[in-house]
């Protein structure tokens, strides 16, 4: 085991993050380079206002990303396609076999942001995951069930029996990623399946519990869907994330909202980490005593299940300390980070990038 109370900087391979929002339009030009930055890869979600549901609207929304993250050429967006109850299978096929889709996304209808369009019934889309599991097609899932009589912090571990464990006794060799898992429930279940299920876990799911958020006032800014639970999930979950498993990976699950739209009366779920996403992953590996773990879960289990190399570049964290800035952007737009105004323990720096074909 390292010992990170020596440590005053750690080199790994460099990370990707396999759950990225970067929403469209002017805001996507705003938050782009902060997951770029960091990053060599990152799985996108397709949830924009309209849903990204084609191959040609995954090509054109490439485009705009790979505009907007420019100054880091390097960067690598991976496509994702949105499921919807009428989907045609060989629309999300063929656009896998040209290397378009990297994966599909399922929303239960309704279950968080821009979500309207998704699932109403998963067994409508099973000749879908059928085409998915015949040509090993990732099935990426938000693992909430929406039925209003739900209490909110139980939706998780319904949808484990009510859905996800149906789903995979019929179809068993469908890769699945059970996306920012937030409860024991889902980190036990994961940990139990076959190598073909994999989980992402966010950094925010590793920091904060449901206190954090309610107690001494609502913090709009530590709304997210999934919610956050109570503290015995949270520590579950840093057991997962730092055990060594090679089921559980990095995905940030950043997702901007306007600081307008979050202090409103029907405030917008998301946290926006991605300016300083490592630094707080690697603190909780460092609290943890799990410094040796970070280069796998950050940079090793991904591409692993996925079926990706590696990246080739490394990056280096160093033991600075770095303020938060209060507010990052403008006007409207205008965000409130993840950790706003809070001091961090370590920092990161990338290396300058050439521009050279």
């Amino acid at each position: 085991m390292i010992n990170s109370m020596a440590l005053n900087s750690i080199t790994i391979t460099k990370p990707d993050d396999w759950h990225v929002h970067l929403r469209d339009g002017e805001m996507l030009k705003q938050v782009a380079g902060y997951t770029a930055r960091q990053f060599g890869r990152a799985i996108i979600m397709p949830n924009l206002s309209t849903p990204v549901t084609t191959a040609k609207m995954a090509i054109a929304y490439r485009d705009r990303i790979l505009h907007a993250t420019q100054d880091y050429p390097e960067f690598e967006p991976l496509m994702t396609a949105y499921l919807t109850d009428g989907m045609d299978p060989q629309e999300l096929v063929k656009g896998h076999a040209a290397g378009v889709f990297t994966a599909a996304k399922l929303y239960p209808a309704n279950a968080t942001t821009n979500s309207s369009f998704g699932v109403s019934n998963v067994n409508k889309i099973y000749p879908i995951l059928e085409a998915m599991q015949n040509q090993g097609i990732p099935l990426l899932v938000h693992g909430e069930v929406t039925s209003p009589e739900i209490d909110i912090f139980d939706r998780e571990a319904v949808f484990i029996e009510q859905i996800m464990q149906p789903l995979l006794k019929e179809m068993p060799e469908l890769n699945v990623v059970f996306e920012h898992i937030t409860t024991k429930d889902a980190a036990d279940f994961v940990e139990s399946q076959s190598d073909n299920i994999a989980a992402t876990i966010t950094v925010h799911h590793l920091q904060i519990n449901r206190n954090d958020m309610l107690v001494g006032g609502i913090k709009p800014h530590l709304y997210c869907l999934p919610v956050a639970k109570r503290e015995r999930h949270r520590q579950a979950l840093r057991k997962a994330a730092t055990s060594g498993s090679g089921k559980f990976f990095l995905g940030t699950d950043t997702a901007p909202h306007a600081v307008g739209d979050k202090e409103s009366s029907c405030g917008c779920a998301g946290i926006f980490s991605a300016p300083h996403a490592l630094e707080n992953y690697l603190q909780v590996f460092e609290e943890e005593q799990a410094m040796d773990q970070f280069e796998a879960f950050a940079s090793l289990n991904g591409p692993a299940f996925y079926g990706l190399p590696i990246n080739l570049q490394q990056i280096t964290l160093k033991k600075i300390s770095q303020k938060v800035p209060k507010m990052i952007g403008q006007k409207a737009l205008a965000i409130s980070p993840y950790k706003a105004d809070e001091t961090l323990s370590w920092c990161f720096e990338p290396e300058p990038q050439s521009n050279e074909e």
